[in-house]
């Protein structure tokens, strides 16, 4: 429409200052991430190209010599060393550690290649049609208000795709991920079938009844039954982070970044006193520790 409603016979709707501005800021915007866009996907090759240079006939050995499998643990800790940028906020380890990270899944696609299974193309495909199919409400007619609308139809999408629902309401869940990941989504998949405490009095009674169970079997000197409840209890704990909205992994994380900061302090003005920790009392160490605490110099 040439002029808004109510608006006079010939009259076009005069610009104001702010819109004019407010288009020329959306433009740059859309430029800057167009240029950006066009620039990664040229530094992405090129990382494509000297991955396949250090796997040809006259590249690295080292390179050469790994397998699928010999790179799952480089995956790991690329993985790991990336959350601990994240968590130290230190934004200049995070974008080498994220290009460190993003090394892993063209290595391994450079040796399926080699070994005539997929290549790095096969890989973007599929992440880049899931993306599309996944999000009808930005891709195509459907209607999604809120993160849990969109989540909700991500999962029924999911299931579509494997040709209708699980077995079990478990099974999306992968066996190889940390125990308390694990934990987490198991909790949170049983209860989106019903399979949950009504609020959270229950979730603390529960972890008091596996307390007062961990408590029972220590005097029964049975490692199998205290190894039983203390996995009781620590399932439990990671359901009471989820009513709490804590993700347990971060918050793990998070308190032994401070035991390493607390500790840290500890051995410092012990070596600063010409002592050693071996023949430190523990009464001193606790002052120290206490002193860090109250310091809080941690970033965590």
């Amino acid at each position: 429409m040439g002029a808004t409603t109510g608006s006079r016979a010939g009259e076009g709707v005069r610009p104001t200052k702010r819109s004019a501005d407010a288009v020329r800021v959306s433009l740059s915007v859309a430029q800057r991430t167009t240029n950006s866009v066009q620039e990664a996907g040229v530094k992405f090759q090129e990382l494509v190209e000297v991955m396949a240079r250090l796997r040809g006939p006259d590249g690295c050995p080292w390179d050469r010599k790994q397998t699928l499998d010999t790179i799952k643990s480089y995956l790991l800790e690329e993985t790991y060393e990336v959350m601990d940028a994240i968590d130290a906020r230190d934004w200049p380890s995070l974008a080498e550690e994220l290009g460190d990270l993003l090394l892993q899944p063209v290595f391994l696609a450079e040796i399926a290649a080699d070994e005539g299974l997929f290549t790095i193309s096969d890989a973007l495909d599929a992440i880049n049609q899931k993306l599309v199919r996944r999000h009808p409400h930005v891709f195509g007619e459907a209607v999604a208000h809120t993160a849990e609308d969109v989540k909700q139809r991500w999962d029924e999408i999911k299931q579509q795709e494997k040709g209708g629902p699980p077995v079990s309401v478990l099974d999306g869940v992968p066996r190889t991920l940390p125990a308390l990941m694990e934990s987490e989504k198991l909790s949170r998949k049983a209860a989106a079938v019903g399979f949950e405490w009504p609020d959270i009095t229950g979730v603390v009674e529960k972890l008091q009844e596996e307390a007062a169970e961990l408590a029972a079997a220590r005097d029964t000197h049975t490692q199998g039954d205290v190894e039983h409840e203390i996995g009781d209890m620590l399932f439990t704990l990671v359901n009471l982070a989820r009513f709490l909205h804590v993700d347990p992994e971060q918050a793990l994380r998070k308190t032994n970044a401070r035991f390493r900061s607390r500790f840290a302090h500890v051995e410092r003005e012990v070596a600063a006193s010409g002592g050693m920790l071996s023949e430190t009392p523990l009464e001193r160490m606790e002052e120290l520790w206490q002193e860090a605490k109250r310091n809080g110099q941690e970033q965590f």
